[in-house]
């Protein structure tokens, strides 16, 4: 994975280079960051190089708050949650719940993110922070191909470290004062650790069979998973296609 300078925009990468079956994963292909709203001029040519389609995640109150028109790449609006972000710091709700949350109620709006993704165009997938929404999009979309497990789970583990850290420290401030008896708060705006996507892999492991299982149980036809492969997955020599 390439950690990307865009100015005005946080938390950017392009996950390519990881090891998967058949090959890795295409740099230039699925990129990933924090929202865009702040982007520069100088930010929003240097995702124009680079980006054909945007994926925001954000619900529409987010998007109210923060809007954000770049353009050139088409922007598919998709919001996660069903519900309010600002819900789930109310019921105090924890990185693991909010996940399982994501794959029990989301299903059908992550095939539908990661279906462009398939597509083969320079994605860049995001959300507000870039962590939660954008974390389990990513890493679906590239254990369905086979992804490297421990790389998956590094790529997400990764964000907590590339979000300002004055930011962070304002946030958390802010958060305990608004809900001082929340044990989850902080770790849910500011934290994504590597124990949490290991157990959510394991988690679609055992009761779906697999990433690629859980689309397809969610919508996602054989075609468009052999798709997804095509457009991730850069086969190495002396390896075997699985798409």
């Amino acid at each position: 994975m390439t950690i990307l300078d865009v100015e005005g925009v946080t938390n950017v990468r392009d996950v390519g280079g990881m090891p998967a079956a058949g090959g890795r994963i295409r740099s230039g292909v699925l990129l990933r960051s924090g929202q865009l709203a702040g982007v520069t001029s100088a930010g929003a040519d240097a995702l124009r190089t680079r980006v054909r389609h945007i994926v925001d995640l954000r619900d529409g109150e987010e998007v109210a708050a923060e809007p954000t028109d770049i353009p050139g790449p088409d922007t598919t609006h998709l919001p996660l949650f069903l519900g309010s972000v600002r819900s789930f710091f109310e019921a105090d709700t924890s990185l693991e719940d909010l996940y399982v949350h994501l794959l029990e109620e989301s299903g059908e709006r992550l095939v539908a993110a990661i279906r462009i993704i398939a597509m083969g165009e320079s994605t860049l997938v995001h959300c507000t922070v870039g962590k939660d929404r954008t974390g389990v999009t990513v890493a679906l979309a590239l254990a369905a191909v086979e992804a490297d497990r421990e790389a998956i789970i590094a790529d997400y583990a990764l964000t907590e470290s590339q979000l300002p850290v004055e930011r962070s420290r304002r946030i958390a401030a802010y958060i305990r004062a608004q809900h001082p008896e929340a044990v989850h708060a902080v770790a849910l705006a500011t934290e994504s650790p590597a124990a949490v996507m290991r157990s959510l892999l394991e988690r679609v492991d055992g009761r779906w069979g697999s990433a690629a299982d859980y689309l397809r149980a969610n919508g996602m036809r054989a075609e468009e998973l052999a798709a997804l492969y095509t457009a991730l997955v850069e086969p190495i020599e002396g390896t075997v296609d699985k798409g």
